[in-house]
């Protein structure tokens, strides 16, 4: 039986507070620092890391998590499509943003993934907002700190490169290499969404599927269709530990322009929603939105979408929160 959170940890309703007044914070929650005494409340914390040193082109994205939170004051509470309302039945909380060095690549990584290991102390299940793809690194090294996970990843692009400019190890195209050869990540229990783009060549291909990486191009999606190909990730990633990694580069760039790297002919954004949805039941342990870019999204329309998928990876995270807490 499905709980209530504290009304505490509720998000303030536009019926009270008009959604251009007031602070910004994700989805309007309380914001707590993880020193707060009544952090070890929180079920799911929604952090941001303001970091793009990774990107190789257009930069843009350590402004992500400020548009990320601006435009998240648009939602309402309740999923129409499947009627979960994440915050009545899991405490959620603003946990700020981690304190990066903009002009240091490796101590921001350790930066990162120091405050990841403070927030699983807490037993909290951490939803980040990018920055760039190279973030989700040192993430996973806290996550990952008791064995390697599985991973469903939505991105136009695989991020398994080996290095750029032939000896920089550590980019946005890179971390999901590094992470299998940290021993992070078990690559038989990563299946990647959405790939297309014209490419340099084919070695991050032949490198995955070397190692057992499920690749799934948008070619194979558009012709199996979303939930065919939803149900092969439920298969590939298994009842065990699973991370979910989204790129908004994975939605086509007519509905989201706001990136740095941008490649046509992916899916729309009800597709989007459809793809996160197909989550339902697997085991997830956290998951990131990354790569909106502000400077490209003048309008605004690339966060606002951004943001929407996070709550609908909230919905999936609060929805097996509640089923581990009717199980125990």
């Amino acid at each position: 039986m499905s709980r209530q959170s504290s009304q505490d940890f509720q998000p303030v309703s536009g019926l009270d507070l008009p959604r251009f007044a007031g602070v910004p914070t994700f989805m309007r929650l309380p914001h707590l620092t993880i020193e707060h005494e009544r952090v070890a409340e929180v079920d799911i914390g929604l952090i941001g890391v303001p970091w793009d040193a990774g990107t190789t082109n257009r930069p843009g994205p350590r402004h992500g998590p400020r548009q990320l939170r601006d435009y998240s004051t648009m939602i309402r509470s309740t999923n129409p499509f499947n009627r979960i309302s994440p915050f009545e039945i899991a405490n959620c909380a603003d946990l700020g943003d981690v304190a990066v060095n903009p002009a240091d690549v490796q101590d921001t990584m350790n930066r990162i993934t120091e405050f990841y290991l403070g927030v699983l102390e807490k037993n909290i299940v951490p939803v980040t907002a990018g920055g760039d793809h190279l973030v989700s690194l040192p993430v996973l090294r806290a996550l990952a700190k008791d064995g390697p996970v599985g991973m469903i990843h939505m991105d136009a692009h695989t991020d398994l490169f080996h290095s750029y400019f032939g000896g920089s190890l550590y980019t946005h195209g890179t971390p999901f290499r590094r992470a299998i050869e940290e021993g992070l990540l078990d690559p038989r229990r990563v299946i990647q969404i959405g790939i297309r783009g014209t490419m340099y060549d084919d070695e991050d291909i032949t490198f995955g599927q070397r190692e057992g990486v499920t690749i799934v191009t948008v070619d194979e999606l558009f012709a199996r269709g979303i939930d065919d190909v939803m149900a092969e990730a439920q298969t590939v990633v298994g009842s065990s530990p699973t991370y979910c990694s989204f790129d908004i580069d994975f939605i086509d760039p007519a509905y989201a322009p706001g990136t740095g790297t941008p490649e046509i002919g992916g899916p729309t954004s009800y597709q989007a929603q459809q793809a996160v949805r197909g989550l339902e039941g697997i085991n997830l342990i956290g998951a990131d939105l990354v790569e909106v870019s502000p400077p490209f999204d003048p309008g605004g329309g690339t966060a606002w979408l951004g943001v929407s998928i996070m709550f609908e990876l909230m919905c999936i995270l609060a929805s097996r929160i509640d089923a581990r807490r009717v199980r125990d």
